[in-house]
């Protein structure tokens, strides 16, 4: 009989418990707890309250038992780069710094004054983000550092809190940009630069290492199941990676939530001279992969509309509105540093189409299909330049999270992209989080076989090009980027 299977899936604005169970080869997946994330503004940063996130998990384990599951295996998966500070008893030293806080805007200009950056490219094969790991370290109060016994990515502490073991799983470590591609082990060099090291990190260790059981003082004192937790791939991509079908011959994949990540899993990172000039990543992924994209700003940007709005629309109503109006009425460079963290994001993207000379986005549905188009055109832009690195045609892409449900997106994409895309699973996350938890528990045998389970247990939608729309689109759209100087609907030389 299959095990029962709980994913924590935490996201920079909300977490959930996911229960799923394996049933005539048939994956099974249900939402048993959901509550709210978020950073605020204390002591001089944005942090998070992680002390709240262990809490919900701690409720959502005790539904599960009240729902009559006595025992279950789970796996914890957020997002990146940010890092609770432990000291020797095990407390924490300070609630967590969010990367979205200011504090690193310049680090990067800071330490390649004596690490260059293609040294520490050549090293990591990670893009250079302002607030990767290695800026924040570098950042890092000095005082509490020198306090420090361990430092944890936020899945790894929260396993350590219900378990009291401590590892460092791999495809979360190497977003720090601290870890060598070749080596496996974290940087000394690197490590030196931000005044840390190497024994400050707990053992570095693969997605799918059984970490141990929650303790029984939770057990007792929240009425727990008998819960095992296995470190699966800790960093919210690299589950959601492993949760794509993987559909298409020669497929990429894009990751749609607050963040697009976009790319192609290889066997081999990537970090020559063109993955360097254009700023993608080797992430490491599960099962000897490589997570090869890059970053781009993602839903973030429509999730602040919407709240800037009052709420007052869901996102289904604003992808509706925006299927009014027509698309591409102006170019938005939407991974632009000024859409990180703006005070106001509705002002934020109409200034930029005032300064650039554009047609200007005033109702709910010019907003969105602002965003929208513009998202479409940035992936399509991306790929073509995911093809000249790798040096073979991308022909399709697998689109999962948040954003696969957005159809209004997934078409143009497909149109201006001119590949088929494949939508869905919408869960992805907490499905990739699941199978290598069935993977690890014999439950699975390989990946292989889990994704061609995932294709079949749930719905996925296909969106082929409409080559005869919006021609020469993706050219002008390119050439707006290089220059971002747009007149009167003309695009002019810099």
């Amino acid at each position: 009989m299959s095990k029962t299977y709980v994913a924590v899936d935490i996201g920079a604005s909300s977490g959930r418990l996911m229960l799923a169970e394996l049933v005539e080869k048939k994956l099974s997946l249900r939402e048993i707890h959901r509550f709210k994330n978020g950073f605020v503004h204390n002591k001089g940063h944005d942090r998070w309250d992680i002390d709240k996130l262990i809490e919900e998990i701690l409720i959502g384990l005790g539904k599960i038992k009240k729902a009559g599951y006595d025992s279950v295996v789970l796996g914890i998966d957020t997002w990146a780069v940010d890092y609770v500070l432990v000291d020797q008893k095990g407390d924490k030293l300070q609630d967590s710094i969010s990367y979205r806080d200011n504090r690193t805007h310049e680090s990067i200009e800071k330490l390649t004054t004596s690490l260059s950056k293609k040294y520490i490219y050549q090293k990591t094969g990670i893009q250079f983000l302002d607030f990767n790991t290695l800026y924040q370290l570098f950042e890092e109060d000095k005082e509490l550092l020198a306090k420090t016994d361990k430092i944890m990515m936020i899945p790894d502490y929260i396993g350590f809190i219900l378990t009291g073991k401590a590892v460092t799983e791999v495809t979360n470590a190497s977003t720090t940009q601290m870890l060598s591609l070749r080596e496996g082990l974290f940087d000394n060099n690197l490590l030196k630069s931000v005044n840390v090291r190497q024994s400050q990190f707990p053992k570095l260790v693969e997605a799918g290492t059984i970490l141990g059981n929650v303790s029984q003082k939770l057990v007792k004192k929240y009425n727990l199941p008998q819960t095992e937790v296995v470190t699966v791939a800790t960093h919210d991509t690299a589950s959601a990676v492993i949760g794509t079908p993987a559909l298409g011959q020669r497929w990429a994949y894009l990751s749609s939530g607050t963040w697009s990540l976009i790319g192609a899993e290889l066997n081999t990172p990537e970090n020559g001279e063109q993955a360097f000039e254009q700023n993608y990543t080797n992430e490491w992924g599960a099962y000897g992969t490589y997570r090869f994209l890059k970053n781009i700003m993602g839903l973030w940007i429509i999730q602040n509309i919407k709240k800037e709005l009052s709420n007052q629309y869901s996102f289904a109503d604003l992808a509706d509105l925006a299927k009014r109006e027509p698309p591409f009425q102006q170019f938005i460079d939407v991974n632009a540093a000024r859409f990180q963290n703006p005070e106001n994001m509705i002002a934020e993207l109409q200034a930029y189409c005032r300064e650039t000379k554009q047609k200007v986005p005033e109702t709910p549905g010019e907003l969105a299909m602002a965003v929208y188009s513009n998202l479409s055109l940035y992936y399509a832009s991306e790929l073509s330049i995911l093809d000249d690195i790798l040096g073979y045609h991308i022909d399709s892409l697998n689109i999962v999270g948040g954003g696969s449900n957005v159809d209004l997106m997934n078409q143009l994409t497909a149109t201006v992209s001119d590949v088929d895309v494949y939508a869905g699973p919408s869960e992805a996350t907490a499905i990739g989080n699941i199978v290598v938890q069935m993977i690890t528990k014999g439950d699975i045998l390989n990946i292989y076989l889990a994704r061609q389970i995932i294709s079949e247990s749930f719905e996925i939608n296909k969106f082929v090009p409409e080559r005869e729309k919006y021609p020469n689109i993706l050219d002008d759209y390119k050439k707006f980027l290089k220059n971002e100087k747009y007149r009167g609907g003309n695009l002019v030389d810099s």
